[in-house]
């Protein structure tokens, strides 16, 4: 397998979490990685033993011996340094979320065709033992016409920052963008319009709360203005539905998984569970995820492909499979978490090209 020569831009959380998916993955060398903090940067480049270090992203772009590049940035700086490492002309992974707002969004599928440069968004959710095996389920017609999804999220006090984990960046919408919905709903969401199809979105309700008690010194040092608590009701093409729920805080305890709903069968995640009618007697039936997974690696082509989004971004790069399109998945999960921010302040459900004709830039200049 021809390797595939990478560079990494950012190597805090995620960046690390990032590079030690690729130590995994025998054909992916990180060759040159970049970050403003220098001290991280020599640490993390010593112990994945990356040669080439920068401070500046774009002294890294100018390299020419690089096929891809990872961004692994706060959300409000995902599209414009995205959108540099496409006119560089290399090939762009990003973390989740697509961005700060779905018009930065678009900019950065944009920017992929007018480059003819490849961009995949980390979308780990769809590449899950569960996932696959429902995707079999649902394209073989177990569940019968699938009509309704519920996108389901849950900690009862987990907001970065404020309830004593990472930094608060994450809780300032300046440069995060979002909440609750960008952190975590992005997963979950994105996950069951891969599994619907990707139908296109209609129109979109809901609205944001923060409501439960949080360290006062620490709401006051962040500045903390995202939401802990998104809820949202979505209208698909084809007559199909979602309602979302999506928490970093809030006084219950732990919601039932997603779940998709058809005429003949119903799904359920974490743990992966089916429900269906037969012979007039209602079923409740377990899949066995690990042996189905270990028969499928072992008999079909090409399934380490799709043993982790990163696996699957160097498999395509490689031009073993085709790229999944993440970008677009996630730029639709954007449109629903941006039309449940409108809606919420505009009181009101609004049809999807309202959502877009009103979503601004949030990008950070760099």
């Amino acid at each position: 397998m021809n390797p595939i020569r990478l560079g990494i831009i950012g190597v805090g959380q995620i960046g690390k979490q990032h590079l030690e998916n690729y130590s995994k993955i025998p054909a992916a060398q990180v060759i040159a990685a970049c970050d403003i903090d220098a001290p991280e940067l020599a640490r993390v480049s010593e112990k994945y033993k990356i040669s080439n270090t920068y401070h500046d992203f774009r002294k890294l772009l100018e390299r020419d011996d690089l096929d891809a590049v990872d961004v692994c940035l706060h959300n409000n700086y995902h599209s414009p340094v995205s959108v540099a490492v496409m006119e560089s002309g290399k090939h762009c992974y990003c973390e989740k979320p697509i961005a700060g707002t779905y018009a930065d969004g678009a900019a950065m599928l944009e920017a992929s065709r007018r480059t003819g440069r490849m961009l995949s968004i980390q979308l780990s959710t769809l590449f899950s033992k569960e996932t696959r095996i429902a995707k079999r389920m649902i394209d073989g017609g177990s569940l019968g016409r699938v009509y309704h999804a519920r996108s389901t999220g849950y900690r009862r006090r987990g907001r970065p920052f404020v309830d004593g984990y990472g930094t608060k960046n994450f809780v300032d919408s300046t440069i995060s963008g979002g909440g609750a919905l960008f952190d975590m709903g992005v997963y979950h969401i994105s996950r069951l319009l891969f599994l619907l199809g990707c139908p296109q979105v209609l129109r979109v309700g809901g609205t944001t709360y923060q409501e439960t008690d949080m360290h006062a010194g620490r709401r006051a040092e962040s500045g903390y203005n995202v939401e802990e608590l998104g809820l949202g009701f979505v209208r698909l093409a084809g007559g199909i539905t979602m309602d979302i729920i999506e928490s970093w805080a809030i006084q219950l305890n732990k919601f039932e998984g997603s779940s998709i709903v058809g005429s003949q069968g119903g799904l359920r995640f974490d743990p992966l569970t089916f429900h269906t009618t037969i012979n007039d007697i209602e079923m409740n039936c377990s899949p066995e995820t690990d042996s189905v997974n270990t028969r499928w690696s072992r008999t079909e082509t090409d399934q380490d492909a799709y043993e982790s989004s990163q696996h699957h971004w160097i498999a395509a790069l490689q031009q073993r499979v085709p790229l999944i399109p993440t970008a677009s998945i996630a730029l639709q999960t954007m449109l629903i978490s941006e039309g449940i921010y409108q809606s919420g302040k505009l009181g009101r459900e609004l049809d999807v090209e309202e959502v877009k004709q009103n979503s601004r830039s949030s990008a950070v200049k760099v």
